[in-house]
């Protein structure tokens, strides 16, 4: 920073800029704030310089400042130095402009509705080829404008309030102001750009569609270039990841893709909808402009005839993990290609998938033969490949499913897990990709299903050394993630000397032993996703080692019926045979449990205690003994409740037939009183009649006379009048008869036969009667 004597007047008798505004006043601050209007650029650049110093961490002064119309100040001084074609004191306005708006969501929308966004985008405007226009400062002037870009559309400190909301609003603003387009002539466009500028307006890119739907429709209908040589914004993305040789313009173009991916599973869709094979095979590293995008990711994919072709199936990897993570449509959808070239052991043209695997065994060998003297170029090739078969198998039976079709693939992954040669990094995310295998299984193939697999890495790896293989990734990757985003701040001085300039350039490739592109690919959003798969690898491997395998097993001979054996001897026989191997399989699941308990031990390495787990194996076993007493306590109170409810049953019928044969009983008491007092009574006549008593014999023959009287008597009454009725009858005939013979008619004729029927009863019979 250059040193002057006003300068360095102020800043020697203050040391803590929190106490400015108490121990210097507000009224002496605001004096040094009215120099910005100084006519005289020299007192006015110093006070410029001491605004930025004082606004770098103090927030009452920042507060101060802005209240005090500073934005307008500054935008001012931009215009009168030519925006970016300024010098140095363009670099000092947008430093002290980063300073007010950093992580300060109030400022930024101050800024917006007072000044608005435009002569932020005039800063970034450039004209089209205007490849020998980029002086060392109009770049440096560039990044700062683009710094102040990425600021706006950065989310704030965890808890503020309003944050998202803050950003949403930033984005969508920008956008109206055609930001995009300036962006993608500097990043995209301008390939004669400086490495840092391309590599901060992608960046820039990215967070401008992040989570934004307007944002990313419009990215997706963005097209770039000139007639005839105009195609769409993310082809153009695209080509800059398989052919750049800068790791670092790789890694933003690489963030674009991760943005546009990010929450928006439409453009993932949309993306892996034009994945297919495409009549034309040109070269990878110049692809014809008129296939489609999926067809020129699909063709790097599948190239591994060289190593540069390797260096694209990886880049080419990368972006197709952003398209297909987190949706399993387009999991599904990318599994469905086939290629052209058949394959052997499957009878039918080779899955996307398989190619994948073969390009990674491809880059391991490569590895193999450059492991002594450990000269490989590209030593994020393997991780990068892997990084998506993880990402594809996750919650993806179907990818599993696919992967497990070649008994190869899961031997040379096993391989991957156990050799030493291979990186630990690569080690532990095989391991990873296997636990997958296990975790996402839902075959019930023999050979292919979860157990086979667990079993197949306890026999070629073992448990123990397979859990460590979890550490060490977490150790390999733990390095990177400290330095993530860690890039340095620009000053004066990075304008007046080359070598600070290419420094900018290039800090994050010499940094640390780590890869810088794994330090960025392996952000801290992957690195929670192994975390959580280690964590349910784990528990799920116990889990299967704590029970049986389904499986036909072999009918044992003490099953079998004897010769002459009765049904009861053998049904006790059967069971006391089941209850003696339920009690060895318990002792067997128990034995299990902890073993595979204390593998996870000797494994070691994860935050929590396995012994502590309410969970652990051997907790397991005993709440499945449990379960099954407590099943068998319940089987058996529901046969004691179905005995005690027809028992229930029989003794309601006992008790209403008891209470029939109750009331019938006492009817028949009853009866037998009467018959008994009827008895009673009628011996106590008969005594009274056999002893000659006063009660004398009835005469028969005088009552029958005194009867025949009677109806004799009744009888000639009756006799009489029959008479005097027959005498009336016999009149009406003979009125009738003369009547009828005036009339012409032959009476006797009439009369003949009636009366033959009627026959009077002799006396003889009545005498019989009676």
């Amino acid at each position: 920073m250059v040193s002057c004597p006003l300068l360095g007047g102020l800043l020697g008798k203050i040391c803590d800029k929190q106490r400015i505004p108490y121990e210097y006043g507000k009224g002496r601050l605001e004096e040094r704030f009215q120099l910005l209007e100084e006519i005289r650029k020299v007192i006015r650049n110093e006070a410029l310089l001491l605004l930025t110093y004082l606004t770098r961490d103090a927030e009452e002064i920042q507060k101060i400042v802005v209240f005090e119309g500073v934005f307008e100040k500054i935008f001012s001084i931009i215009r009168e130095e030519g925006y970016s074609d300024g010098g140095v004191v363009v670099q000092d306005c947008l430093e002290l402009l980063n300073n007010l708006i950093r992580h300060n969501a109030s400022n930024q929308m101050l800024l917006k509705e007072t000044m608005g966004f435009d002569p932020l985008i005039s800063i970034l405007k450039i004209r089209r080829g205007s490849a020998f226009n980029f002086t060392q400062q109009k770049t440096v002037n560039l990044l700062a404008a683009l710094n102040t870009v990425e600021l706006l559309l950065m989310v704030g400190p965890s808890g503020e309030a309003g944050k998202d909301a803050n950003k949403n609003a930033n984005q969508t603003a920008l956008a109206q102001k055609n930001i995009l387009d300036h962006l993608l002539l500097l990043g995209v466009e301008s390939q004669w750009a400086p490495v840092a500028l391309r590599c901060m307006a992608l960046r820039c890119i990215g967070n401008l569609v992040l989570r934004n739907p307007q944002n990313l429709d419009s990215l997706a209908r963005k097209q770039v270039g000139e007639e005839p040589h105009v195609q769409p914004a993310l082809n153009a993305i695209l080509s800059i990841i398989l052919r750049t040789s800068i790791a670092q313009e790789f890694v933003a173009a690489d963030y674009v893709f991760k943005c546009f991916c990010e929450r928006n599973p439409n453009g993932q869709a949309l993306l892996a909808s034009t994945i297919a094979p495409h009549p034309n095979q040109g070269d990878i590293h110049e692809p014809a402009s008129d296939m489609p995008f999926g067809s020129v990711l699909l063709q790097a994919l599948v190239s591994s005839d060289v190593n540069g072709d390797m260096e694209a199936c990886c880049r080419a990897s990368s972006v197709l993990s952003h398209i297909i993570k987190d949706n399993l449509q387009s999991k599904d959808r990318v599994l469905q290609i086939q290629l052209e070239t058949s394959t052997a052991s499957l009878g039918r043209t080779e899955p996307v998938l398989h190619r994948i695997v073969t390009c990674l065994s491809i880059a391991a060998s490569m590895e193999g033969e450059n492991d002594q003297n450990n000269q490989l170029e590209e030593p994020y090739i393997q991780p990068f490949i892997l990084r998506l078969l993880i990402i594809w198998l996750v919650d993806c039976s179907n990818a599993v499913n696919c992967l497990l079709e070649s008994a190869v693939h899961l031997n040379f992954i096993i391989e991957l897990a156990s050799n030493k040669r291979y990186a630990a990094c690569v080690r532990g995310l095989a391991a990873v990709v296997l636990g997958a295998c296990i975790l996402y299984n839902a075959s019930r193939e023999k050979g292919r299903d979860a157990f086979a697999v667990a079993d197949a890495i306890s026999q070629k790896i073992g448990l123990t050394t397979y859990f460590l293989r979890f550490d060490e990734l977490r150790k390999s990757l733990a390095h990177p993630l400290s330095e993530q985003h860690h890039r340095k701040e620009l000053s004066r001085s990075s304008a007046n000397s080359m070598s600070d300039f290419q420094e900018i350039e290039e800090d994050e490739t010499n940094k640390g032993d780590q890869h810088p592109v794994l330090s960025e690919i392996f952000d801290s959003q992957f690195v929670n996703l192994l975390t959580k798969l280690e964590a349910d690898i784990r528990e799920n491997i116990m889990d299967i080692f704590s029970r049986t395998k389904t499986a036909t097993a072999v009918l044992p001979t003490e099953l079998e019926q004897k010769n002459g054996e009765v049904d009861e001897e053998y049904i006790k026989r059967l069971k006391s045979f089941v209850e003696k191997q339920c009690n060895e399989m318990q002792d067997l699941l128990a034995r299990n449990a902890m073993l595979a308990e204390e593998l996870l031990r000797t494994g070691g390495g994860t935050t929590t205690d396995t012994s502590q787990k309410p969970s652990s194996g051997r907790e397991r076993v005993q709440i499945e003994a449990l379960r099954q007493e407590l099943e068998g306590a319940k089987r058996q109170i529901g046969a004691l409740k179905s005995e005690k409810s027809q028992i229930e049953a029989e003794a309601n019928n006992q008790r209403n037939l008891s209470v029939k044969l109750e009331s019938d009983l006492k009817s028949l008491s009853e009866a037998y009183n009467s018959i008994e007092q009827a008895n009673y009574r009628l011996d106590a006549e008969v005594k009274a009649l056999r002893q000659g008593g006063s009660v004398p014999y009835p005469d028969v023959e005088a009552i029958k006379a005194q009867a025949k009287e009677e109806a004799e008597k009744d009888s000639e009454a009756e006799l009489n009048d029959l008479l005097v009725c027959l005498g009336q009858e016999q009149t009406k005939v003979e009125k009738l008869s003369t009547r009828l013979a005036e009339l012409g008619e032959d009476v006797d004729t009439l009369l003949q036969g009636i009366g033959d029927d009627t026959a009077i009863p002799d006396d003889d019979d009545e005498d019989d009667e009676e």
